[in-house]
């Protein structure tokens, strides 16, 4: 199995375009946004451009990277505060509520991290991210296992990241819709002539652990199949079918009593 040393993505360098192609999708919102009924004060860690951060409540947003935060602020959203999940500058228990979104996979030390958010948090700690043992069970598995690879050297497992929150946790799997407005790689179940597209699969953090030349050879697979109608024999039903269920999950913890 592959390993990263640093499973950070440097959005500094190749993240600047980021928030073009990783929207806030309502559909997925809805699924975030109710385990925030009873908040007032939510932290989001590793915020990125602000995806999914609700407009109705008062957000804390933390990002260590200098273009995101820009994007931030050409999005209209509350500046963010320049600092990293192992080390929150808050007080213990100091919001109702905080979130990390398709982020824990960037963290050097996701224990850490995710104790970090436990401790500043009095009610529901919600992590979205991708299950590592579903990653193959979307066709890109089949024409980008070099990404996949990546992937599964990033991504904490499920159980994890629950022994690490403590308390109760409770896993929702999250149906991605044909016209998702979110980038993320399973986004495209339905489209997949986006990752012909070098902007979308720059949206992409796996993609970045992978060379210019080697990202060539991989997409060419693809292509090629697209052309003879390869793909459309084998998966052309994606391209109608109205949502797709596969890695996206929710992790809502709520402290032990």
């Amino acid at each position: 199995m592959m390993t990263i040393d640093n499973p950070a993505f440097n959005y500094d360098k190749f993240g600047k375009q980021y928030s073009s192609y990783r929207q806030t999708d309502e559909r997925i919102a809805e699924y975030i946004h109710a385990e925030f009924s009873n908040a007032k004060t939510i932290l989001n860690v590793g915020a990125g451009a602000g995806s999914y951060e609700p407009d109705d409540k008062y957000v804390v947003a933390v990002e260590p990277s200098a273009a995101m935060r820009k994007q931030r602020l050409d999005k209209g959203k509350v500046p963010a505060i320049d600092a990293k999940a192992d080390n929150l500058p808050f007080d213990d228990v100091a919001f109702d509520a905080s979130m990390a979104l398709i982020t824990v996979h960037h963290w050097p030390d996701i224990n850490a991290g995710l104790k970090e958010m436990r401790r500043v948090t009095k009610g529901p700690v919600v992590i979205m991210t991708f299950d590592p043992e579903h990653l193959d069970d979307f066709w890109n598995a089949e024409y980008f296992p070099e990404v996949i690879e990546v992937e599964k050297a990033r991504y904490p497992t499920i159980d994890y990241i629950a022994r690490c929150l403590g308390g109760h946790c409770k896993i929702v799997p999250v149906p991605i819709p044909l016209d998702c407005k979110d980038g993320f790689q399973e986004a495209f179940y339905g489209r997949p002539e986006a990752f012909l597209d070098k902007q979308v699969r720059l949206s992409q953090s796996a993609w970045g652990f992978i060379a210019d030349d080697k990202q060539e050879e991989i997409v060419e697979r693809l292509k090629k199949d697209l052309e003879d109608g390869t793909w459309d024999n084998k998966y052309g039903h994606f391209r109608t079918q109205a949502s797709f269920t596969c890695a996206l999950r929710l992790i809502v913890s709520l402290p032990a009593e």
